[in-house]
């Protein structure tokens, strides 16, 4: 069941009526739950058991881990929680990869090593649930946060379906909380997270599916030489069907949540007006680079120590954030791709002494567009199959290859160059700003008038629903 689906806005429309029926709090959240299993059934139903697994097993642990003072028992509580989430995404996600690996090395000492075949089915949205019952528990193990009270209200954190399958990663503290007393939203509030819904449809079914997949579709998937302006245009066409389909699930999350009076927090703040690549991390995916600034970077010790030791740190961070995205040596390039640019940056701003962004606007404006163009590069890694592919599109895009005839029609070429240019305008103009802020400044004509309009579009556009390209993940 995707957002982008009449099925899920019957299934919402249920489930809103089910939530302001005049049922006791204990009830509605009950069927919360119930309503989040359901949700997540819809993929494959056996693989709730994994679901509810990491659940029941995170919720004890935690428990034990509590009331346990010696630190070697609090350690091995700690290990069952760690063995149980990292064990299953290991097998289910890179079972396959680990076994092409081993293949692949002892092909390289002479040893036919045939494995047998892995036709395992990756559980939709394992990363992410793994990811924020893990948090439960090492918030606990680490002394930020006690266990909670209730196991119904851990449960649906840790299933509630807005952000279950793609994010963004919830902590405890950003929606346990928010079970401890009855939730509604108010008139204004149910409203606005309508049209956040609506926004973030438009994103995935207008800008991502219509305007910019098919260009970045062609581009990755020609088999001959490209010239370089279409190999470039097939490439930002990808950045922005990423940023458009993933900020759209990401925004959609929060306008579901919020028509229940539950608040998510923020995933996306207009990374492609980063000025620099620190910054953009702190705009794109910022529940994933947070949790592993947090439960990674920190721990191996962050920037305590020497200046090497944060350069590792950074990598080791950044190559894990990499492999998390996809069982694949690409999704590692790309991490640390990212790690080299973080420590690049950290270096020059140490060697010249850049406290902050530059004050000047062309300053601004260049930087920002440098980190653009090579944050687009690490792109090539994480849509290319392989490094075959990639190496021969990052070619076209230099230039090196023999030069071909054109792929990309003039119409699609000039639809991409339209949408980048507005999204990289509003990214700007937003960079600084709350959409909130900006909405609440406009009059509510207006307002009503781009909603209608972006429903308008998406009603025209919606076509099969296809899947979140973070589904995959």
């Amino acid at each position: 069941m995707v957002f982008n689906s009449l099925t899920f806005v019957v299934f919402f429309l249920i489930v809103v009526c089910f939530h302001y029926a005049p049922f006791s709090w204990q009830v509605k959240k009950f069927n919360l739950l119930i309503f989040s299993y359901i949700f997540y059934a819809a993929w494959n139903p056996p693989f709730i058991l994994l679901l509810w697994a990491s659940t029941v097993v995170d919720w004890w642990m935690a428990k034990l881990i509590y009331r346990e003072e010696r630190p070697r028992q609090r350690k091995r509580l700690l290990l069952v929680s760690l063995a149980l989430n990292l064990g299953m995404l290991s097998y289910f996600k890179y079972g396959a990869f680990a076994l092409k690996n081993w293949q692949a090395l002892m092909g390289a000492i002479g040893v036919a090593y045939v494995p047998p075949a892995w036709d395992i089915v990756l559980p939709i949205g394992i990363s992410f649930y793994t990811f924020v019952t893990l948090s439960y528990t090492l918030d606990v193990y680490l002394k930020r946060a006690k266990p909670g009270d209730s196991f119904l209200d851990f449960a649906l954190f840790v299933t509630y379906f807005p952000h279950l399958v793609a994010g963004p990663i919830v902590r405890p503290i950003d929606l346990m909380p928010q079970f401890a007393t009855p939730r509604v939203a108010s008139r204004p509030l149910f409203l606005w997270g309508l049209a956040l819904i609506v926004l973030g449809l438009f994103q995935k079914v207008v800008v991502a599916d219509t305007l910019l997949a098919e260009v970045a579709e062609d581009v990755f998937g020609a088999r001959q030489p490209l010239p370089p302006l279409d190999a470039w245009a097939g490439v930002i066409a990808f950045s922005g069907q990423i940023f458009a389909d993933f900020a759209g699930y990401s925004t959609c999350a929060i306008g579901v949540s919020l028509c229940l009076g539950f608040s998510l927090p923020v995933n996306f703040r207009y990374p492609y007006a980063a000025i620099g690549f620190s910054d953009f991390w702190r705009r794109w995916h910022i529940s994933l680079s947070t949790w592993l600034r947090d439960y990674l970077y920190i721990p191996l010790g962050g920037n305590r120590g020497s200046r090497w030791r944060t350069y590792r740190n950074l990598m080791l961070t950044m190559l894990l954030g990499g492999l998390w995205h996809g069982a694949n040596w690409t999704f590692v390039v790309w991490g640390g791709l990212h790690g080299l640019y973080l420590s690049g940056e950290r270096f020059l701003r140490e060697r010249f002494g850049w406290k902050g962004e530059p004050r000047s606007l062309v300053p601004k404006l260049l930087v920002a567009l440098l980190t653009y163009l090579l944050v687009c590069i690490t792109w090539v890694f994480f849509r290319a199959p392989d490094f075959a592919a990639a190496g021969k599109l990052l070619a076209d895009m230099a230039g090196l290859r023999p030069s071909a005839p054109p792929i990309i029609a003039t119409v699609p070429l000039a639809l991409t160059a339209i949408t980048m240019g507005a999204m990289f305008t509003a990214h700007w103009l937003m960079r600084d700003r709350e959409l909130e802020d900006v909405v609440a400044r406009r009059p509510a004509w207006l307002v009503g008038l781009v909603v209608g309009v972006m429903a308008a579009a998406v009603i025209l556009a919606q076509g099969e629903g296809s899947a979140f390209i973070y589904f995959q993940f």
